[in-house]
């Protein structure tokens, strides 16, 4: 029976026959032609959509747990929020962590996600030992970085395109408390913020939020919020080790769509950097409100209205960084069409085969759908593309495929390894339809 389907930023709507599954030996019978696997549906766009989708969310067991050494297997529907129920108290941690909990850990690896430590940790297949993968020539592969490491690669970063992730075993993080020792620092513009990041890369955590409305001296002007894992000495409380509980607030309606305008925006945005009332402020925070602020608020998503938003993301190489944000940021305040949420992020060393991060910084944006915005962000698009950078393909649902294969200069690669394992083209997205990575 068919559905209509869409992730977390409704946009696209598709009509999709979606089937789940409890054990790999049922998935033969339910694959058909031009599926792709979907997790909880908290990506940005049409990687995980097709005319079929296998839902993996039923496929959520834990299967073994090394907690000496801080190593844990487990099936690829298991969402990150409650794996974190069970290894915060024994003292472990996520090694990377995007924005929200409420992705699989298959999602995790087919979008290789980065959080904010990617440049001390790197991004998800980073820690990963070993994944198990059905692809489309129905065999199963265990693979890592040595054994079969072209499908390996291949399914990092990959959006599902060589099969269903089965199973991952990857290595954890080691905490004492659950609680962050947090510094925030303003930035009045974006010169400071660029020193205040290269400054304080000793953190372990750093992502700062940014104005994109604001100009004059005070363009790009930001919050710096930085972090680390904080001792027990520094956490006032006797339950050290507890998560986060669920979230008790919700979005009940889509919001109109007149709601979310420059004037909102600039509000907004003018409140937000006023909430720090000193230069420097210190505290130290559960991790849930660090990592997670927005998870806080189910069905956030609604504000954005019935037609949806789109965030866009994109990274610039270190030596382009600053002239780039520059010409995207002026172009965006001109347009005077801002962002709630702006997120500055600088990435570390990687040079993986489709994954997005590279080293340089990185700002995500959210924009509401209206008259107009593609069009906008096909202009920058080419900016982006200029400055030598490229547009994550987990946010990504209207970029162009010309624009794909001018920043992904290993995608040749990639489409060869997917011949390799899916010769008869089982695993289709319209992702990888609309960037002609698969007819």
């Amino acid at each position: 029976m068919k559905r209509l389907l869409s992730n977390w930023n409704n946009y696209p709507v598709v009509e999709a026959r979606e089937v789940s599954f409890d054990y790999e030996k049922e998935i033969g019978l339910k694959l058909a032609q031009n599926s792709i696997p979907h997790g909880n549906g908290r990506c940005y766009g049409d990687a995980s959509l097709s005319s079929d989708v296998v839902n993996t969310l039923r496929y959520d067991k834990v299967l073994a747990f090394d907690e000496v050494n801080g190593i844990i297997t487990c099936q690829s529907g298991l969402l990150l929020s409650d794996l974190l129920q069970i290894i915060v108290p024994r003292g472990w941690f996520l090694p990377v962590t995007p924005g929200t909990k409420f992705i699989t850990v298959g999602g995790a690896v087919a979008s290789d996600v980065h959080g904010k430590n990617h440049h001390v940790d790197g991004s998800f297949s980073r820690h990963i030992d070993s994944t198990s993968v059905l692809t489309g020539t129905g065999e199963t592969f265990v693979c890592n970085a040595t054994t079969y490491p072209d499908l390996f690669w291949a399914t990092c970063g990959g959006m599902g395109l060589t099969g269903i992730i089965l199973e991952v075993k990857f290595r954890l993080k080691r905490i004492n408390t659950a609680y962050i020792r947090q510094k925030q620092i303003k930035a009045r513009n974006l010169d400071e913020i660029m020193d205040l990041f290269e400054q304080n890369s000793a953190y372990a955590y750093s992502v700062a939020w940014i104005d994109c409305l604001k100009s004059g001296k005070n363009f790009g002007r930001s919050i710096l919020i930085l972090g680390d894992h904080a001792t027990v000495d520094e956490v006032k409380t006797r339950n050290i080790l507890v998560p986060k509980e669920k979230a008790l607030v919700s979005v009940p309606f889509y919001l109109p769509s007149f709601v979310l305008n420059g004037f909102s925006v600039k509000l907004f945005n003018a409140l937000y950097y006023a909430k720090n009332y000193k230069k420097v402020m210190e505290s130290v925070v559960h991790y849930d409100g660090f990592y997670y602020p927005l998870d806080s608020i189910l069905s956030w998503n609604k504000i954005y209205g019935k037609k949806g938003f789109v965030q866009y993301q994109f990274v610039l190489p270190l030596n382009s960084s600053k002239s780039g944000l520059i010409d995207v940021l002026a172009r965006i305040n001109r347009k005077g069409t801002g962002s709630f949420l702006a997120v500055l992020k600088l990435f570390g060393e990687q040079d993986n085969l489709i994954s997005f991060p590279m080293k340089g910084y990185t700002l995500a944006l959210d924009f509401p759908i209206q008259p107009g915005l593609f069009e906008f962000l096909d202009e920058l698009d080419k900016i982006v593309a200029d400055y030598g950078g490229r547009i994550y393909l987990s946010k990504d649902a209207r970029m162009k495929n010309e624009i794909f294969w001018k920043t992904y200069p290993r995608a040749p690669q990639f489409r060869e390894i997917l011949r390799k394992y899916d010769p008869e083209n089982r695993f289709v997205s319209r992702l990888s339809q609309r960037l002609t990575l698969k007819p």
